[in-house]
């Protein structure tokens, strides 16, 4: 080894040894009290052990002695029990339930005293002669990796276990212990792959160590009690053990590869290469495998847990599940997708009532083939699901068809591949349809605790799908509501133009004769054409009047509404005080204060005065719409005005003021209503005026 080799590693050991010795005086700064738990004793030692440890390995690789050697191996196995010792303790704390189990399982511990027992007998070994220092130093290799995977373990099941509230305190000692044990199971498993420990990788070894100090000093500073609040759950002991599991059969793998390259001859070494990547292969593919994870899951529910299921898992990723999708099309395959995922079930489908209709049809389905079967809502399948709400075993009515009394399958369901459970969808007494999901990945006891499970999981994705359905028949009522109020107004203009060509039709028969007359009547058939053309296309396609909103002089629209009603015999008195241009469309315009003048005259005989009036108030136009006749009460102004189907007409829809007030909001204007029985109604109509700018500003400035 040449200088600077050797000048690295005192750096990096030296480094260690000295970081450990400050962890040590830090921690007995903390006073004697802090130092009588158990938990700061196992710290202390521990903090010791890692020192005396840096400094053997700094002696032993400088010296190349035997003794330092052996003391920094036998060092690094009583570091390793002191912190398993440590993490067990903390993971071995009981929860507030005395009943509960304790947040470690008993084989984990087992493991972890065999692996110190053992790295103990090997130092004894060849201390004593029966080891030869060869076989010493392979055998070390193996114990480093399986030490390094067993610490890694409890370090990944400590940060799982710990409660939201205490994560924050442990996190810089799993953090400091993840990297230590991390960086051990490359430098070992290197060594077990190439039959000797990477140089380099031993020699950064200590800086390693000194760089993971610092965040061991700050995870106790947090926990100086090391009391955290632990729960083991099964998502926890699936990791555990899926972790234990790979590691286990990568020292398998690696003794393998170790001895195929040692009788491997000059193939060896390429055999190994190509045996630890086939390995690593296999390892993602049962890793990745839907049956193996299932397989694990049912292995830990049914051994290590009183009950099968973490059910705040299991409703929290089903409600999850159920709400990721909005649309209703999308919501069936959820639906089954969550149920099938509490059994391992790879496929499904689900049969749902349609509105109007006494039968169920597959609506939805996932991994599973379209089937047309339809199950009416009187078959012996229905009314069992309804009576019973049972969840039904289709293995178990094969084998046992007794326990399921009144049942009777439908044809198309033998038809379905691999068909297992059907799960009814319960809302209340009524079902609302049912699941039906195929053969699970891994063989399932399906037991009241599934069925119970899958049951509630039914009633609420049940909730869910008529929420569903009934928000979705909402927005169809919406639609048709909408498409009726628009044809209300379209009626209420076609009664408009009926009205106004029966009159010609009445005066035709004296004035027919009349060129003027025929002239008129002519314009007056084409503008009642172009109208009924015009609200057809808004019928059919919803379109607004064309154009958008622009100047309107009032004072024409007056006048011709003037002039019309004069001649259908009625005299209408108009006071212009100015004239203003108002924001908006000349027809609908119109139309809204013709319909204003004719309600008037409706409410008023020959004899009563029937006037419009404008003027400007402000910056807005002012349009009164006024006459002496019958008026109306306050209650009705109140309550019924402006709204549809209410008029005080006996023929009226009360579309007209309806539509009238809804276009003088859309414009920005208002409608203000006097009216009083017996005396007559004022309806002023204040619009926003069309400003039209004749000079610049630049102008204006000047001027002033």
């Amino acid at each position: 080894m040449d200088v600077s080799d050797t000048s690295l590693i005192s750096w990096s050991f030296g480094l260690a040894a000295l970081g450990y010795m400050a962890l040590t005086v830090y921690l007995f700064s903390f006073g004697k009290e802090w130092r009588d738990s158990a938990r700061a004793k196992r710290v202390v030692v521990a903090s010791i052990i890692s020192a005396l440890w840096a400094a053997c390995t700094l002696l032993a690789m400088h010296g190349g002695k035997p003794l330092p050697t052996i003391a920094s191996a036998f060092l690094d196995v009583c570091r390793y029990g002191v912190w398993y010792a440590f993490l067990l303790s903390i993971l071995s704390q009981q929860q507030a339930d005395p009943h509960a189990k304790p947040a470690v399982s008993p084989w984990l511990q087992q493991l972890c005293w065999l692996l110190v027992a053992t790295g103990l007998g090997l130092q004894f070994g060849l201390l004593g002669g029966w080891i030869k220092p060869d076989e010493w130093q392979r055998a070390m290799v193996f114990q480093g990796l399986a030490e390094a995977v067993a610490g890694l373990i409890l370090v990944e099941q400590l940060f799982r276990t710990v409660a939201e509230d205490s994560r924050w305190n442990v996190k810089p000692l799993c953090l400091a212990l993840l990297f230590q044990f991390g960086f051990d199971i490359y430098l070992f498993s290197d060594g077990v792959m190439f039959n000797h420990l990477d140089g380099d990788a031993i020699t950064v070894r200590g800086f390693v160590h000194a760089t993971t100090i610092p965040l061991l000093m700050l995870s106790t500073e947090r926990s100086r009690d090391w009391t955290s609040k632990i729960r083991i759950s099964q998502k926890v002991a699936f990791h555990s053990f899926t972790l234990l599991a790979s590691g286990i059969y990568l020292l398998f793998m690696a003794g393998v590869g170790y001895y195929v390259r040692y009788f491997g001859g000059e193939w060896g070494r390429a055999l190994q290469l190509a045996l630890v990547f086939a390995a690593m292969l296999g390892l993602g593919v049962l890793l990745v495998s839907g049956s193996i994870r299932a397989k694990i899951k049912v292995l830990v529910g049914k051994h290590f847990f009183h009950y099968r299921y973490d059910y705040r898992e299991e409703w929290l990723r089903f409600t999850q599940t159920l709400t990721t999708q909005d649309s209703p099309q999308l919501m069936g395959e959820q639906v089954v997708r969550g149920l099938a995922n509490m059994v391992e079930s790879p496929a499904g489908a689900l049969w749902l009532r349609e509105a109007g209709r006494d039968a169920y049809r597959q609506t939805a389905r996932w991994n599973h083939p379209e089937s047309a079967g339809i199950e009416s809502l009187e078959s012996p399948l229905c009314k069992f699901l309804m009576d019973s709400g049972w969840v039904i075993n289709l293995e178990e009515y094969r084998c046992f068809p007794g326990r399921y009394s009144g049942l009777d399958l439908p044809e198309w369901l033998s038809g379905l591949p691999n068909a297992w459970l059907i799960v009814p969808l319960m809302v209340g007494q009524e079902m609302h349809g049912f699941v039906i999901l195929a053969s699970s990945r891994t063989p399932i006891n399906v037991n009241w605790e599934v069925n119970d499970l899958l049951r509630t999981a039914g009633c609420q994705a049940a909730s869910f799908l008529a929420k569903m359905q009934a928000t979705e028949a909402l927005l169809e009522v919406r639609k048709f509501d909408a498409f009726n109020k628009m044809s209300a107004f379209v009626v209420h203009d076609l009664k408009n133009i009926v009205t106004q060509l029966s009159l010609m039709l009445k005066n035709a028969e004296r004035h027919r004769d009349n060129p003027e007359f025929q002239q008129d009547m002519l314009m007056t058939v084409d503008h009642a054409v172009e109208r009924m053309r015009q609200l057809m296309l808004q019928l059919r396609e919803g379109a607004k009047p064309p154009g958008g909103i622009c100047g309107v002089n009032l004072s024409e629209i007056v006048h011709r509404i003037q002039k019309d009603k004069e001649k259908q015999g009625r005299t209408i008195e108009v006071a212009i005080s100015e004239t203003l241009v108002a924001r908006g469309h000349d027809e609908r315009l119109e139309r809204v204060l013709g319909h204003l003048v004719q309600n008037a005259l409706d409410a008023s005989t020959p004899k009563n005065r029937v006037w419009v009036e404008i003027e400007r108030k402000n910056d807005k136009a002012a349009i009164e719409v006024g006459d002496t006749g019958h008026g109306m009460s306050p209650e009705f102004v109140r309550d019924r005005l402006f709204k549809p189907f209410q008029s005080t007409k006996e023929a009226g829809m009360g579309i007209g003021a309806y539509e009238s007030a809804q276009y003088i909001r859309e414009l920005g204007g208002e409608m203000q209503v006097d009216s009083k029985p017996g005396q007559g109604t004022r309806i002023t109509v204040l619009l926003p005026l069309f400003v039209i700018r004749t000079e610049s500003d630049l102008i204006e400035r000047e001027a002033a």
